[in-house]
């Protein structure tokens, strides 16, 4: 049996964090002030993951990668433009709403319908690539619902390396706490994946590759459905930028545990 797999990397667009982000309150719930006129950048999180995807794919010529995202359709346009010209893939799109307050569950339905409905994919060698966090989403959440929707039970988070094995098993080294891996292995695919940070570089920009990406990817933007993504069981109390506060206080002869002391204190009280 061939140890070809089907790699679908699940991939969001986000406001360019080096933009000011300031949450607002508009007439559907909570959002970002000129949300509309903000640059967006492909999720950091989920780029790792389609890096890594690219050259898993490379590695055997009956790999397929596709990326699927769920953005609204002008913006998706922008950020593939530079995006395609790093890595081959086939884009599938999903013209819905993005963003920080978006719900997981209703994107997660969303994006697993579209996967369910990619010509040719074989769900039985599927692997779930996708952001072990999100610059939007929270820590995996998404990814994770996905996995269920499809049915895939082998899960792993935090993923640095996979190392394929010849008899179609993969070993997969997960971050854990105390900045420690996890070594698994997994006997086979389907099977999800949200990466850390990888092993991988950012490649550069490869015009040609570029070109080839685009032939499929103007259709697949013209074919892209409208999707509802609605909040209706989601409910936000109150959103605000993180308090900056800074004190300073000069003293004199005090010893380094009397200093960790009164900070270990003040943090507690927060």
């Amino acid at each position: 049996m061939s140890n070809a797999y089907h790699i679908v990397v699940c991939a969001s667009i986000v406001p360019d964090p080096l933009q000011t982000l300031e949450p607002v309150t508009s007439l559907t719930g909570p959002a970002l002030k000129n949300e509309s006129m903000l640059p967006a950048i492909l999720d950091p999180w989920a780029a790792h993951a389609l890096y890594e995807g690219a050259h898993l794919a490379k590695q055997n010529p009956e790999n397929k990668l596709w990326l699927v995202s769920a953005a609204p359709k002008a913006k998706l346009q922008q950020v593939m433009m530079t995006v395609a010209q790093k890595v081959p893939f086939e884009l599938v799109a999903v013209d819905s709403p993005c963003g920080g307050f978006v719900d997981a569950t209703t994107t997660a339905a969303a994006l697993a319908a579209a996967i369910r409905a990619i010509p040719g994919l074989d769900l039985t060698r599927l692997l779930l690539f996708g952001g072990w966090e999100s610059a939007s989403r929270a820590a995996g959440v998404t990814l994770q619902l996905i996995g269920e929707e499809l049915g895939i039970l082998d899960q792993f988070q935090g993923v640095d390396r996979l190392t394929l094995r010849d008899d179609g098993s993969f070993e997969v080294l997960e971050r854990v706490e105390g900045a420690r891996h996890q070594v698994s292995r997994c006997l086979g695919a389907p099977a999800v994946l949200g990466w850390a940070t990888g092993n991988l570089s950012e490649p550069r920009n490869d015009p040609q590759t570029g070109m080839r990406n685009m032939r499929n990817m103007m259709p697949a933007l013209q074919k892209a459905k409208p999707t509802a993504v609605t909040n209706d069981q989601l409910t936000y109390i109150s959103v605000a930028i993180p308090k900056q506060q800074r004190i300073t206080r000069i003293e004199k002869n005090m010893t380094t545990d009397a200093i960790a002391n009164e900070i270990v204190a003040w943090i507690r009280e927060q």
